[in-house]
């Protein structure tokens, strides 16, 4: 006998309210709803931007489209999209969706929805969708909750984060997903949706008759950082605050722009884009380029970053990337951390700046960090060399009895203040000064003493 499954279709989450399900796309949204919600493309014909995995023949699109969708992350920063695909999905599929934030859910409602889509699959043959809101908020218990799940198929998972995953998430989820990176959208394509938003007269504003100054949605759209929902919130808040003229339009210029949005939130200090900016400043101070490197220390300051963070940075890059081709960097940047903690911001910036620019344009010699590394691989991999008996410890009592110290020559007892003598007891280079700087100086007279050695004047 040929068994009937009958399944609920589950739907994209309500925003507003929390239910976690919701009527069909094709119920009007109520006009109290956000812009940026009420104007969520339902198709992906309708997506702007993320073209670099969205559109024909890409691959996302081709998994979609042929409703054969594996495991999914898609990570990227705020208004990119990622809910907006899972959308898309919930409306193309033919499997049930189910949609959780991690942040308002737990393992028992999680548990429940694995149990029904269990159910689906085994009497049925079909697949759950369940979209994970946040899902770097769940712990590494509570991600391996839905490992079982996933590895017998019975739950695809769309997982969205704004988070390296590679960071967030369990390596097993990983392993068992396609991760997806979205980018951030560029002015034009933010100024497209603003317009399809003004333009839309069941979804957007369209009934209200606004007339926008290009400048003005430029200014959106440069503001906003390639957030979409923050561009479409300021722009709702500018139109419907601003009263219409005597013809009824509603103007919308540069200065309700300016007004509508607030303070550009550069990122979040624990994202990806706190370890990427510091990655950036250092790599911009050893690339010599102080115009890079004030770049980056600005909009670390912008963000809010703790000064203490933005010099221990400097000092490393002053000890790592500049060490003995100019001494006074470490100096300088000690100096500026010192006097950073002392002031306090805002005026700690300025000491910054000036230890960030003396690092980018001092000469450049890793030599001193090289050789150590050189020497603690040798450690690592080699024999551990002892002590020789005239370089060890003599100040206790006992210790000539034992010979320590016979046969030490006193440096400073010799011309130059150098002697030929064996400080380990295999001789290896790790150190090689670079030709810049101080260190320049530093070679020359390491090469000066070699020559006195082998003249025999030391």
């Amino acid at each position: 006998m040929k068994r009937t499954c009958f399944v609920m279709r589950e739907n994209v989450p309500n925003e507003n309210n929390g239910d976690l399900f919701v009527a069909s796309p094709q119920q009007t949204l109520p006009p109290s709803a956000p812009l940026s919600f009420r104007m969520r493309p339902s198709r992906l014909d309708d997506i702007v931007g993320q073209k670099h995995i969205l559109g024909p023949g890409k691959l996302l699109t081709r998994v979609i489209e042929a409703d054969r969708l594996s495991s999914l992350i898609l990570y990227g920063p705020p208004g990119v999209g990622k809910t907006t695909l899972a959308v898309c999905v919930s409306h193309t599929t033919e499997c049930p969706f189910v949609r959780i934030n991690a942040v308002t859910s737990n393992v028992e409602e999680m548990r429940k929805i694995l149990a029904a889509g269990q159910h689906r699959w085994h009497s049925c043959g079909r697949k759950t969708i369940l979209f994970i809101d946040e899902i770097h908020r769940f712990n590494k218990s509570q991600q391996e909750v839905l490992l079982p799940d996933l590895e017998e198929g019975s739950v695809v998972l769309i997982g969205a984060t704004v988070f390296n995953p590679y960071f967030s998430l369990v390596g097993p989820l990983i392993s068992r997903s396609l991760v997806f990176e979205l980018k951030a959208l560029s002015e034009e394509e933010i100024v497209l949706i603003l317009k399809r938003a003004l333009a839309d007269k069941e979804r957007g504003l369209g009934k209200l008759g606004v007339k926008a100054d290009e400048g003005a949605l430029m200014f959106l759209a440069k503001m906003s950082d390639g957030d979409a929902r923050k561009a479409l919130n300021a722009l709702e808040v500018g139109v419907l605050t601003t009263p219409p003229d005597k013809t009824g339009e509603v103007f919308f210029s540069g200065d309700i722009a300016r007004e509508s949005i607030q303070k550009k939130i550069v990122y979040d200090r624990n994202g990806d884009d706190h370890y990427d900016s510091a990655s950036a400043f250092i790599k911009s101070m050893r690339g010599s380029d102080p115009d890079a490197t004030l770049y980056w220390l600005a909009k670390m300051i912008f963000a809010g970053e703790d000064p203490r963070f933005i010099s221990r940075r400097i000092c490393i890059c002053a000890a790592e990337d500049v060490g003995n081709a100019d001494p006074h960097a470490l100096i300088v940047a000690n100096a500026a951390m010192q006097v950073s903690e002392f002031i306090g911001m805002p005026e700690a910036r300025i000491p910054l700046a000036q230890a960030a620019v003396y690092v980018a344009c001092a000469p450049k010699s890793n030599a001193s960090y090289m050789g150590l590394e050189n020497a603690l691989n040798d450690i690592k991999t080699n024999k551990t060399q002892e002590v020789p008996p005239h370089l060890r410890d003599a100040s206790y009592p006992g210790a000539k009895k034992l010979g320590r110290g016979e046969g030490y020559k006193y440096a400073h007892d010799y011309q130059n203040h150098y002697v030929d003598q064996d400080y380990v007891s295999v001789k290896k280079q790790y150190y090689f000064p670079a030709e810049l700087g101080v260190e320049k100086k530093i070679k020359d007279w390491l090469v000066r003493l070699q020559k006195m050695k082998e003249d025999g004047k030391s």
